[in-house]
């Protein structure tokens, strides 16, 4: 009997929520207010609030919010031979590649990293020529919303934009995943830290690092100097550096490091990207 009675409150509530849908842009907090509340009731699970919230956040963000930047985009020179992109493309893991000319504000298209592969699988002896294979690029302006964005992504099946400022150079790069997950949450793969693997190291002076990992762990592995008089966890350091509770995407530099949240709610980080000012190999390889 309680499931019946509480399905007319489900019904109301959402026709309540589609009302506030169809509403103006000032009636957002409003329709906040009431997703909460009906969280609150348990006539949404904490999974679908937190994926409402997310439907909500993503038609306010633009590309610009979550691009990965052109610093530290993975890209690959078309002039180099396959035996210089193969490590690159192995040793990150991603599945497709910006690739450039001259510098890194001529992208001249995508590669897939199956495409790589399979030249070794199949002509393993012969010459790779990247123009052959390397797909049309997306490019998308620093504004475009997102939920615009991933209408775009579905419709024409494209998983990787490039994003440009105003003046058409690079600015960084969204794939269709880092949209999702605005939604959706974190999609864990194969890549991601483990959980008794605190800081990884992705490439070049690049890492994962786990917002709870100490402070004193941190500086040994970078030999760095940051004071944990205030704070005992990386993402305290973090937060406060911020000022605040810091949204996916948003970045902050201190000291010579450069710390980008990759993963967060409402209450704290839980991982971040770290752009170190020297390359560091982890422990068990640097001798």
């Amino acid at each position: 009997m309680a499931e019946r009675g509480g399905e007319p409150l489900r019904r109301g509530w959402l026709r309540r929520v589609l009302q506030n849908l169809s509403g103006e842009p000032q009636d957002r907090e409003e329709f906040l207010e009431e997703v909460r509340d009906a969280g609150e009731r348990g006539l949404v699970d904490a999974d679908s609030l937190e994926m409402l919230e997310g439907v909500l956040a993503v038609g306010e963000m633009q590309a610009r919010d979550i691009m990965v930047p052109r610093s530290q985009m993975t890209v690959l020179d078309r002039d180099d031979p396959a035996e210089t992109l193969l490590p690159v493309v192995v040793e990150s893991g991603h599945s497709r590649f910006p690739v450039i000319g001259e510098d890194r504000d001529q992208v001249v298209g995508i590669l897939l990293a199956k495409d790589l592969l399979r030249h070794y699988a199949e002509n393993r002896n012969g010459e790779f020529d990247i123009r052959e294979v390397v797909r049309p690029a997306v490019f998308v302006p620093e504004s475009k919303r997102l939920n615009v964005l991933l209408k775009e992504f579905r419709k024409n099946r494209h998983h990787m934009a490039i994003v440009v400022d105003e003046y058409g150079g690079v600015a960084g790069l969204v794939t269709i995943e880092d949209v999702i997950e605005q939604i959706v949450g974190d999609i864990a793969d194969e890549y991601d830290v483990e959980e008794d693997l605190p800081i990884r190291r992705d490439g070049e002076r690049q890492y994962t690092v786990r917002a709870l990992t100490r402070i004193e762990e941190f500086n040994d592995y970078f030999s760095s100097a940051f004071s944990d008089d205030e704070f005992d966890t990386v993402g305290g350091l973090v937060a406060h550096g911020f000022g605040r509770v810091p949204r996916r995407g948003d970045a902050v530099r201190l000291a010579d490091f450069e710390f980008r949240v990759l993963r967060a709610d409402q209450r704290r980080i839980d991982l971040l990207r770290v752009i170190a000012p020297r390359d560091v190999l982890p422990p068990d390889t640097a001798g």
